[in-house]
């Protein structure tokens, strides 16, 4: 399980931009996050991805911090562009985990059939690539990393509707394998869609209860 407990997170320690939060997801699952701009949505994904420090609660990724697990969850940003080193190949951003982790080379020709990008991309670097194709590869590379969770955080936000559709079926075939998800969005529709259940968060703290999914359209 990926838990927040009472979790009080911000860039400074006087001013938290998250207050209190208790969230948890079960492997599997999709759990959905919604509110406006400014509500603390990119501060808890980045908290729940272990890239920032709570002060006050905690956060655990099966019974450790996610930096006990480096590599358990893996985060996929709403700007592919400010995410990916323009010096860098397709093929190297999506191989990029291992190579910090000095890991086997994934099989990048099978990552980039999985999110919808053909072999011969990962030779180019990101001003020859579309926003599209562009986060599909930093989905690849997350991927790359064989999380057990996964957060998006507004991660379809720049995509057109074929692509958001291709993104949202790869994440939904993930989690019937046991991929936990944390999908984050404005979008309230594809939250319906995609989602076990969906939460509010307003003010830096969650509202709402569970919801029903929509029957995904196939």
């Amino acid at each position: 399980m990926l838990a927040a407990e009472a979790v009080t997170v911000g860039y400074a320690p006087a001013a938290p931009v998250v207050r209190g939060v208790d969230l948890r997801v079960e492997p599997g699952e999709i759990v959905g996050i919604t509110g406006d701009s400014g509500s603390g949505k990119t501060t808890l994904a980045r908290a729940l991805a272990g890239l920032l420090t709570p002060t006050a609660g905690r956060i655990t990724c099966d019974g450790q911090s996610p930096r006990q697990r480096r590599g358990a969850v893996a985060m996929v940003f709403q700007s592919p562009r400010a995410a990916t080193n323009p010096q860098l190949t397709l093929g190297r951003i999506i191989a990029e985990p291992a190579v910090i982790r000095r890991a086997p080379t994934p099989d990048l020709p099978a990552l980039a059939a999985e999110v919808g990008l053909t072999p011969d991309l990962l030779d180019r670097r990101p001003h020859a690539l579309s926003d599209g194709q562009l986060q599909r590869a930093c989905l690849a590379r997350a991927l790359a990393q064989q999380p057990r969770y996964l957060v998006l955080d507004e991660a379809t936000a720049m995509l057109d509707a074929a692509t958001t559709a291709t993104v949202v079926r790869l994440v939904m075939d993930r989690a019937t394998t046991g991929l936990g998800v944390v999908l984050i969005s404005h979008d309230h529709a594809l939250l319906d869609v995609a989602c076990t259940r969906v939460t509010e968060l307003r003010a830096g703290a969650l509202h709402g209860s569970p919801q029903e999914p929509h029957e995904y359209l196939r």
